[in-house]
């Protein structure tokens, strides 16, 4: 089938669903909405129009970003814009669409924001929403907004016109167009994808293959994950023009088996592109042929070092190879091999459809485009984002995510996952782009924000982060599989208490040997979060090792609680939240701490509402 005929199929498909004469109820169904209860919202929302003898149709979508309040529907009547509804349960489902539907009753209380034409008073618009309003979305365009196993919804909002306009270009001209759109890899490294392909393109070989990496493994990371579940035929017509730039016929994607949902609308998505004829042979009318296929990964953190991830594909064990050769010359099963990761691939699509120099406006002069960035932590508004490079991370801290939950105070952000670093409040004024963040002592990573407060403690932190990627090390690299290992031990020494004062010199040293030595980037950033928090926060270190005190009372052998009499009211909301009946005291009359029994989990400092229990 032709292009022209698959848009004018899908724009009256889309012009149909934009004029219906019923309501449209659409109901967020990625991973993180089904988590939170939206399969149970899904059935109530059916059930309460089937009851109500209602006339509406249903759509199930992916998430809009909004995670903090999901599960998320929308709820459109005719001529009107849809109104967003947060944080639902059955319950409460049933008597927004009663009400709205049945009495005009818009349920204000629950609206989060309205999208669409027109204005519904009392509600913002979406643009105006605090987590939306700084948002520029370009690989998320889609999301949240169609139905992802719907090919014609992705084709009537100007998919796959950027591959068409490929196909009318030049392969070097494409590439020309990449390079200058100022893309660079949105996996990591941030290597220029232009010039990547470049290699690729001009590397001798029989065959040639583009790979896409959906490895998604950090802590705090669901960025891939959300545009796989959202849009994946963003990902995918990034791919056909990658191939088409290359010169490759086959492709893989790389998914992690822990992504059912994100591969489940994969395989829908390419059987769709099979019966329209954008995979095989003469891709829309072309002479270019491409083939591609999912290959699940068993969840190794590694495999998402590309000579790993190849490995893996080529069925042996996920271990990454010295370089060069890059995989460029020789990567799978020995030919010139790109690896793209999804955002970037997302990312490719839109710039063919609109164009390099549109998409060179956003972001700085180094770092071209948007970021998406996973908010997690201890952080209001919990989510998914995308603003353009070079924006403030207190910007995107405080202004997107709302700053720290409850009144407590932000302490530091951890960026680009356990190998990342740690940045303090006080350089929140460090703008999010790839040069900042490395000599600020961390990475730009995936995109993984993990946001801390007044009561985490920085060396717990860096055991932590160094705990995961130590238990991720493929063993392969001396440096790596003993560094880490001896790095750890130090690290739960001073968080139980038998820290020495030489230990942290001697992490120092040893941050730099893994470093310097480890062979591929696992290694060689997994001491960030450890020499990042050292920088930042090397008197918390101290405080553990000289005074044997956490400061944030999270190391169990290095604190206690106690009572402040003047502050404590007598309430007994402690004493009846103590698992261990640790807290005694009369009502109205101050309480006290039985040591001897605390286990120091928290239950007490926590419940407190007086502020009157003390971490000492």
């Amino acid at each position: 089938m032709d292009y022209q005929s698959l848009q004018a199929r899908a724009e009256r498909e889309w012009a149909w669903l934009e004029n219906l004469p019923q309501p449209l109820i659409t109901i967020g169904m990625g991973t993180c909405g089904r988590a939170s209860g939206a399969g149970e919202v899904l059935a109530a929302a059916k059930k309460t129009l089937k009851s109500a003898r209602a006339l509406a149709r249903v759509m199930e979508v992916g998430c809009i970003g909004m995670c903090y309040a999901e599960p998320l529907m929308g709820v459109r009547k005719p001529g009107r814009p849809s109104i967003f509804y947060g944080g639902l349960t059955p319950e409460k489902t049933e008597t927004i669409l009663t009400r709205y539907l049945k009495q005009d009753d818009p349920c204000r209380r629950w609206a989060e924001f309205t999208y669409g034409q027109g204005e519904i008073e009392g509600i913002p618009p979406m643009e105006r929403h605090p987590m939306m309003r700084s948002q520029v979305r370009i690989a998320l365009r889609n999301c949240g907004h169609i139905d992802p196993t719907h090919i014609d919804h992705y084709i009537a909002r100007g998919g796959y016109a950027g591959l068409k306009r490929a196909l009318d270009m030049p392969p070097e001209a494409v590439i020309r167009e990449i390079k200058d759109s100022g893309l660079r890899g949105r996996g990591g490294a941030g290597f220029p994808t232009g010039t990547k392909w470049t290699f690729a393109r001009q590397a001798p070989g029989r065959s040639k293959y583009i790979i896409c990496n959906a490895d998604e493994g950090d802590p705090g990371a669901f960025m891939d994950r959300a545009l796989l579940e959202g849009d994946p035929h963003a990902v995918l017509e990034g791919m056909l023009i990658a191939a088409y730039a290359i010169g490759a016929a086959e492709g893989y994607i790389y998914a992690r088996a822990e992504y059912p949902l994100a591969i489940a609308r994969l395989e829908k998505a390419i059987a769709d592109m099979q019966r329209c004829g954008l995979l095989g042979r003469d891709v829309l009318g072309s002479r270019f042929r491409f083939q591609v296929a999912i290959k699940q990964g068993a969840g190794a953190f590694v495999c998402g070092e590309e000579t790993a991830l190849m490995a893996s594909i080529q069925g042996q064990r996920g271990m990454p190879r010295s370089r060069p050769p890059f995989p460029a010359q020789s990567g799978l099963w020995g030919e010139p091999t790109t690896i793209n990761n999804v955002e970037t691939l997302g990312n490719v699509s839109a710039i063919l459809q609109r164009g390099a120099e549109w998409y060179s406006r956003f972001g700085t002069e180094a770092s071209k485009g948007t970021k998406t960035f996973s908010l997690a932590g201890k952080i209001r508004r919990t989510g998914l984002i995308e603003v353009p490079l070079g924006m403030s991370l207190g910007d995107i801290i405080e202004g997107i995510g709302g700053g720290a939950p409850e009144g407590k105070a932000l302490k530091a952000v951890q960026t680009g996952g356990p190998s990342g670093g740690c940045i303090p409040a006080g350089r929140f004024d460090l703008p999010a782009d790839y040069e900042s963040l490395v000599a600020a002592g961390s990475i730009m990573g995936s995109g993984g924000m993990v946001v801390m407060d007044q009561d985490t403690c920085m060396v717990d932190v860096a055991r932590y982060f160094l705990s995961f990627t130590q238990a991720e090390s493929c063993g392969k690299c001396l440096p790596c599989r003993l560094g880490t290992r001896q790095m750890l031990d130090i690290l739960e020494d001073i968080c139980g208490g038998r820290g020495r004062e030489t230990d942290l010199d001697l992490l120092a040293d040893l941050s730099e040997t893994v470093q310097k030595g480890s062979l591929c980037g696992l290694g060689q950033t997994a001491p960030n979060p450890v020499l990042s928090t050292l920088r930042y926060f090397r008197g918390e270190y101290e405080s553990h090792v000289r005074n044997r005190k956490c400061r944030a009372g999270v190391c169990r052998d290095l604190f206690h609680y106690e009572i402040d009499p003047e502050r404590c009211t007598g309430c007994h909301r402690c004493a009846r939240d103590c698992p261990t009946g640790a807290v005694a005291g009369e009502k109205k009359a101050p309480h006290v701490i039985d040591t001897s029994r605390c286990t120091r989990c928290g239950m007490c400092y926590q419940s407190c509402k007086q502020q009157a229990i003390a971490i000492c």
